[in-house]
């Protein structure tokens, strides 16, 4: 099978071979490309030493990436492309990097250092694919499988568990059995990675294709690092709105909701609460009174363990406490909405809850039915530009003051007043209308 390369990389490629250089594409962007699918970017592999490729561009910028691992960065067209020697890596004693690195003129040796088959391929224009460990196989079947031994592989870089469980989501691949075994094995590895490292690993699995399978599969690994999940299993809700336990109901919301990472960390994370929130009725049926408030504290604390940024943050835990809100088709309860949440948030949660609804035992009931119409209500206050909040107003703090409003905090509620009257069509949103209904509701207090 050919690969389109880039002409950028092609060119790299071919002037490594022209200086009597092996050199190939190696690593995800051959995977990729062998897929069908766009590479996000190109590295090579050549076995032209550090000091050998900074002659050879020397006429192009480079960035001595990391020129004791073998790496220069070659920019070319705007396109940045790491060209790294063939090395073999010595032990690993920190878990992530090798305590030495030694350079080769054999690309299998190369190679072999590397995770997973699926990412151990090489590709030339001229040699085509260089496939040493069966990677074109396991591509071709769907299956994750670590280069050699997966328990070396994983004590090398503990990281590697996760990425095998990101590559399985995001590809919709199985985990080869004997890796699998590893990945259990040798879970309590990720305690010693950086929790930035497993907050990317671990967005980008949840936003993979296959999500709620590797997480319903690996909930143990995953528990190692987010062991609040731990209380969802097996948690029965005893509610007739409920066919799953807690963690069941999770896996259907994460898998019904779009795959973009404020919405699947929402629905990851919005009933981890109930646990410790439930109650029994006379009936026996199951209540979880206060459940959204708490779970949004343990997602804090989740969020803010694997550093999250602000924003992400924000949204997710406003998410997390709203997302049993009622949203009914009405311009009232919208407008009401609107003003607490905003727009963004708003639409967010509308998504939120079609999810939320479809991980329930009946997911097409008259509440799911109304939720989609929704938007369409929505669309229609925000394109008459309909009055949601303060600076909406058709009157201001000065025009409350010139009718004889004393400065100060009681201009301030009563604009608040105001506000609420217009939100709950108590009011129009006129100049007149509003000062009437002020002077009015101020002398009702009197």
């Amino acid at each position: 099978m050919k690969i389109q390369i880039p002409p950028q990389v092609s060119g790299i490629l071919n002037r490594l071979i022209e200086n009597g250089r092996e050199a190939y594409a190696v690593g995800g962007c051959v995977r990729d490309s062998l897929l069908g699918r766009k590479p996000n970017d190109w590295d090579i592999a050549t076995s032209a030493l550090p000091e050998e490729t900074e002659s050879i561009f020397s006429d192009m910028h480079i960035v001595k990436t990391g020129m004791s691992n073998g790496t220069v960065t070659v920019v070319t067209g705007g396109m940045p492309v790491e060209v790294t020697t063939y090395r073999v890596d010595g032990p690993y004693s920190d878990g992530r990097h090798p305590d030495s690195v030694s350079f080769t003129g054999n690309l299998k040796e190369d190679l072999a250092r590397r995770d997973f088959t699926i990412n151990a391929l090489a590709y030339s224009e001229k040699k085509g694919l260089v496939d040493c460990f069966g990677g074109k196989e396991d591509l071709s079947h769907g299956i994750i499988r670590c280069v050699g031994d997966p328990d070396m592989r994983f004590h090398e870089d503990g990281l590697r568990i996760l990425r095998a469980l990101r590559f399985s989501s995001v590809l919709g691949f199985s985990v080869e059995v004997g890796t699998a075994e590893s990945v259990e094995k040798n879970r309590k590895l990720l305690a010693g990675i950086s929790k930035e490292r497993i907050r990317e690993e671990f967005t980008r699995l949840l936003c993979g294709q296959n999500a709620a399978e590797v997480l319903r599969r690996f909930r143990e690994v995953i528990a190692e690092f987010i062991p609040e999940i731990s209380p969802t299993f097996g948690f029965c809700q005893y509610n007739p709105h409920h066919v799953y336990d807690v963690w069941e109901h999770t896996l259907h919301c994460v898998d019904a909701v779009e795959p973009e990472p404020v919405l699947r960390l929402t629905m990851f994370l919005h009933d981890l609460g109930k646990p410790m929130c439930l109650t029994r009725g006379a009936d026996g049926t199951g209540h979880f009174y206060g459940h959204t408030e708490k779970s949004a504290e343990i997602a804090q604390k989740i969020m803010t363990r694997l550093r999250y940024d602000k924003k992400t943050l924000q949204t997710v835990l406003t998410l997390v406490r709203s997302h049993d809100l009622p949203l009914w088709p009405d311009e009232r309860c919208l407008r009401r909405r609107l003003n607490g949440l905003g727009e963004e948030n708003l639409r967010l949660l509308v998504m939120v809850e079609q999810a939320d609804a479809k991980g329930k035992a009946n997911p097409e009931n008259g509440y799911t039915v109304s939720l989609r119409q929704v938007s369409a209500v929505l669309d229609r206050i925000l394109d008459q530009k309909q009055c949601f909040k303060l600076k909406d107003l058709a009157v201001k703090g000065d025009d409350l003051i010139k009718a004889g409003f004393p400065k100060g905090e009681t201009v301030g509620n009563m604009l608040k007043v105001l506000l609420n009257a217009v939100i709950d069509g108590k009011c129009a949103n006129t100049r007149q209308t509003l000062l009437h209904y002020a002077m009015k509701a101020e002398k009702g207090k009197s």
